[in-house]
């Protein structure tokens, strides 16, 4: 017991010594925040245009099972979902909206897929450039079948979890179309 106490004594002091709850206490400015996301979104931007031009034009429509979406598909459905997110993070109108384009026949070439995902990551960037720092914690209600209530800047990283999410179940769509996935853009 002497030995816990003495051990987190310790810690407590190191601590306060290095100031390190002034550090903790210290926030992040809502401008370095939407400098962050930019950032990211830049970077996802091109590791997913990556991902696009390792996968030969004539295998976006490769399933790595039947009962799932086409490489083409996930692409458009990870599209289709940026312009979802991020509209309701920052209220910005959306580049297209709308159809299924994930079963739209003629939005399943490498070429229409590649012009829409694109287009949704110049969407979000351009969207969370313009939000204002104070709008990163406007609560935003959306409706998908359950009614949600969260913060502009939750819905904005719900949005980059989904497209990273989707953009890495294609690896193994690469792999099985005998291709090497592209390497991790970390940074």
């Amino acid at each position: 017991m002497k030995k816990y106490l003495f051990q987190s004594l310790f810690i407590l002091m190191v601590a306060s010594f290095f100031g390190i709850d002034k550090l903790a206490a210290q926030s992040v400015p809502g401008d370095s925040i939407i400098a962050y996301f930019v950032k990211d979104w830049e970077r996802a931007r091109a590791y997913t245009d990556d991902y696009m031009n390792a996968m030969p034009a004539d295998k976006f429509s490769f399933k790595a099972h039947d009962s799932i979406r086409s490489f083409g598909q996930q692409m458009l459905h990870l599209a289709q979902a940026n312009m979802f997110f991020i509209m309701n993070a920052t209220g910005e109108k959306q580049t297209f909206s709308g159809r299924d384009l994930e079963k739209v026949v003629s939005a399943q070439s490498a070429d229409s897929v590649k012009y829409y995902v694109d287009k949704s990551y110049d969407y979000a960037i351009s969207s969370i450039k313009k939000a204002s720092a104070s709008s990163l914690w406007e609560t935003k209600t959306v409706n998908m079948g359950r009614t949600y209530k969260e913060p502009a800047m939750i819905w904005m990283m719900k949005a980059f979890e989904h497209q990273t999410h989707h953009r890495g179940q294609t690896t193994i769509y690469l792999r099985l179309a005998g291709v090497k996935p592209p390497p991790e853009k970390l940074f």
